[in-house]
């Protein structure tokens, strides 16, 4: 390995152990690997969605079938292409991967899939023009692939224990409620037709499914100081209600 591959891996290196947030640093990892290779970077979910992004200012951006924007996606027959590819595949023709008009243009990239435990999480896709990839810079792009790799890898578990941790705080909420007031919620959720949040009418629904205003009152008491509902006065309107998690949704009530 050359002094100079080297010194670039510790500076991907030092950045991931000085990452002192919980946000996953997938834009700080293509910042620093697209400066180091003079290169645009982006990191790309199973789905197409832009996780991270680098654009240098040196360098056309390829608008076409690519999101420009964190949160974006990409467009869908692209990302089944990038999907298609199992290993890393360098100094690649553009227009084999449907980029129209690009062939005399000198563009070169990078395209690395994002695996973890033998699942396909996303891709790395990186490009430049003018200068084809050297093997020093294939070396670096895979090991910037692979803290990619644990930094999904690790939003991925976090997303799963925050998901579990909901469940369990919906449950326990629930397990405090009486037979009644299991119905009164249902009845709730059924006034606002699925969506997250609206405005109901205590007294209504109470007249409609015959229970009492103050079972449903109490019900949205229990609920709002578990942080599964936010629940605001309306005055003459009705009640505000905002559905905060949305496990609720998944669980069967007596209606």
């Amino acid at each position: 390995m050359s002094v100079k591959l080297l010194d670039k891996t510790r500076k991907i290196s030092r950045l991931l152990h000085e990452n002192k947030s919980d946000v996953v640093i997938f834009s700080d990892i293509c910042n620093l690997l697209g400066k180091l290779l003079g290169a645009n970077v982006m990191v790309i979910s199973q789905r197409g969605k832009v996780l991270g992004i680098y654009e240098s200012p040196d360098i056309t951006s390829l608008q076409e079938m690519l999101a420009e924007k964190i949160g974006g996606k990409i467009d869908s027959e692209l990302n089944e292409r990038f999907l298609s590819i199992l290993s890393t595949k360098e100094n690649g023709d553009l227009a084999m991967l449907g980029f129209e008009n690009v062939s005399d243009m000198g563009y070169t990239s990078i395209i690395i899939p994002v695996d973890f435990a033998g699942s396909r999480m996303g891709t790395t896709f990186i490009y430049r023009k003018g200068k084809a990839f050297s093997v020093d810079d294939i070396i670096l792009s895979e090991y910037a692939n692979t803290v990619i790799e644990l930094e999904m890898m690790r939003s991925v578990y976090e997303e799963n224990e925050e998901e579990k941790r909901r469940s369990e705080i919906l449950l326990s909420a629930l397990d405090s409620l009486s037979v009644s007031e299991k119905r009164a919620v249902g009845c709730v959720l059924k006034s606002l037709g699925g969506n997250k949040e609206g405005i109901i009418v205590a007294s209504r629904i109470a007249a409609e499914n015959g229970i009492t205003r103050s079972t449903i009152v109490n019900a949205m008491q229990k609920l709002e100081s578990a942080g599964v509902l936010s629940v605001r006065s309306k005055g003459m309107k009705g009640t505000y209600v905002s559905v905060e998690n949305d496990a609720v949704y998944k669980l069967e009530f007596d209606r």
